[in-house]
């Protein structure tokens, strides 16, 4: 039998920041993207961050709290948690069925990302728990034996495909593009210094959840099944993708303004309920003020909008996102991805 692990065993404390995606969403979504050679997606991480805490219980009872949502859920062992049908906290309950930890211990999670933000707040949430239950569960493993676990779960939970891009900045943080090739997914750290992208772009929350899995199911099912205007669209999001990388790679901001703008414009033909009332009042009013593009992080139908404005224009930009009823979030490039932080 076990031995139960001792109340003075150390607690876990793992973070992993959100993200905001530039281009090439959706596209990630295996096996969309090996129709469209040379596929990337274009992201940087925010210091908007998820975190997990585990504390070791005696016995095997397993205590789940959600600090954010204030649930909470409790299972006398293991096994009561494996056998139920259901959870309040599916996240971290079907983490916790991969890794079958045999002692007792207490996980908290938390999340500064709104709900339905659409900035990954439930991946970088999953990297972060996947992280703490591999090392209380001592298994050793790599930054991307994390992302593959963290996704396929994700996609158990949700129950339609995930795609890849979401777990790299809660990986390693900065700004990435994430390479979609036959012979596997490759990470780049793009070099453009933080500073820049801060003072070029602006968040805000619409207040309106989405669901990312309904939008990309619908537009994943339109490409397999083959729509030809869906896939001519993907195939141009792909193009803009690739072209965004060598503009932020040379800081030519205008033109990463204009293919933002086509990029958008494409997303809003793909499926309808991307865009909604009031981010396209958002968008108009920062217009009014120095903004030169703006488009919905992940899938759309509500959450957040990123704004690309002009240089020194970002405190009047957020003004009057503000009065037209969207919420501004901080914009920080999180410079490091997962964290282990000191009990």
């Amino acid at each position: 039998m076990a031995k139960s692990a001792p109340p003075s065993n150390p607690r876990i404390v793992t973070q992993a920041p959100c993200r905001v995606d530039l281009a090439g969403g959706t596209i990630d979504l295996w096996p969309l993207y090996l129709f469209h050679p040379g596929a990337l997606t274009l992201n940087f991480a925010v210091n908007i961050l998820t975190e997990c805490r585990i504390t070791p219980l005696r016995g095997k009872r397993i205590e789940l709290r959600s600090l954010d949502t204030k649930r909470h859920e409790s299972f006398s062992s293991f096994e009561a948690l494996a056998q139920a049908g259901s959870y309040r906290l599916p996240l971290a309950a079907h983490v916790i069925r991969f890794f079958a930890p045999k002692e007792g211990f207490l996980i908290e999670t938390n999340s500064e990302s709104p709900a339905g933000a659409g900035i990954s707040g439930s991946s970088a949430l999953m990297i972060a728990t996947t992280a703490a239950l591999a090392r209380f569960t001592e298994r050793h493993l790599t930054l991307e034996q994390m992302r593959v676990i963290a996704q396929n779960i994700e996609a158990q939970i949700i129950h339609v495909p995930t795609g890849c891009q979401d777990y790299y900045p809660a990986l390693y943080g900065g700004v990435s593009a994430v390479h979609l090739d036959v012979d596997g997914i490759h990470r780049e750290a793009v070099a453009v210094a933080p500073e820049e992208i801060e003072s070029c772009f602006v968040l805000a929350y619409t207040g309106a959840p989405r669901q990312s899995g309904i939008n990309n199911w619908e537009v994943f099912k339109a490409h397999i099944d083959g729509d030809k205007r869906v896939f001519r669209n993907f195939e141009r999001i792909a193009g803009i993708a690739r072209e965004m990388h060598r503009c932020l790679l040379s800081s030519d901001w205008p033109e990463v303004a204009r293919l933002l703008r086509e990029e958008w414009k494409l997303r809003r033909t793909n499926v309808p309920g991307i865009t909604t009332p009031l981010i396209d009042r958002l968008v108009a009013a920062a217009k009014k003020h120095g903004g030169l593009a703006a488009k919905v992080c992940g899938a759309g139908g509500g959450g957040c909008v990123v704004f690309l404005v002009e240089k020194g224009t970002a405190s009047r930009v957020a003004t009057a996102i503000g009065e037209a009823g969207g919420r501004v979030l901080p914009l920080q490039v999180a410079r490091d991805g997962l964290r282990v932080l000191p009990a």
